[in-house]
């Protein structure tokens, strides 16, 4: 996983709960998930449409 190890993981983790607390990290965690899932959405929404444009291209005479 990116090169990150259990104890690297672990100290981001502790760093993060010390910044932001412990009542924040839901929040923050919903937040991530719904940027990820945005994100997958916009690029499976582009590819979606350069399937459309390559297949109209290739039906035109």
């Amino acid at each position: 996983m990116f090169g990150i190890g259990m104890s690297e993981l672990l100290v981001v983790l502790v760093i993060v709960l010390i910044i932001f607390g412990a009542g924040k990290l839901p929040e923050i965690g919903a937040g991530l998930g719904k940027g990820i899932r945005n994100f997958k959405n916009a690029t499976s929404e582009g590819e979606k449409k350069e399937q459309l444009e390559n297949k109209k291209d290739s039906t035109e005479p």
